[in-house]
């Protein structure tokens, strides 16, 4: 399984590579903005992709619809934007889930199984 983290929050992507690799992950891939992100999507095939909204320059909402073009793997949205207009905003450009900052990263390892039991 290939996965894409993307995430500004250096800590975050840190945190989240610890506990996939504890979890039998190996193959993880990491950017910390849009631009990035779109260049790795376009360099890569990813089975996953985990996507922050607030970065610097382009934000997560700006470029999902990009990766959604390339991909129809699971984008899961982990973010601290939490209202109801954010939420339904993320499942409108193409997220198939949406992951509210604070995390418990074993719940966010649990959803990624799920949608890739239905993506596999």
């Amino acid at each position: 399984v290939k996965i894409l983290i993307v995430d500004d929050e250096r800590s975050i992507v840190e945190m989240m590579v610890t506990v996939l690799r504890k979890e039998g992950f190996s193959h993880i891939d990491t950017a910390f903005d849009g631009e990035s992100a779109l260049l790795a999507c376009e360099q890569k095939r990813y089975d996953i992709v985990l996507l922050d909204i607030m970065m610097p320059g382009e934000s997560g909402l700006d470029i999902c619809p990009f990766i959604r073009r390339t991909t129809d793997a699971p984008i899961l949205f982990i973010t601290a934007k939490t209202s109801d207009f954010d939420i339904l905003s993320g499942f409108a450009v193409g997220g198939d889930d949406y992951i509210a900052k604070p995390f418990n990263p074993l719940e966010v390892v649990a959803r990624m199984r799920a949608q890739l039991r239905r993506y596999l």
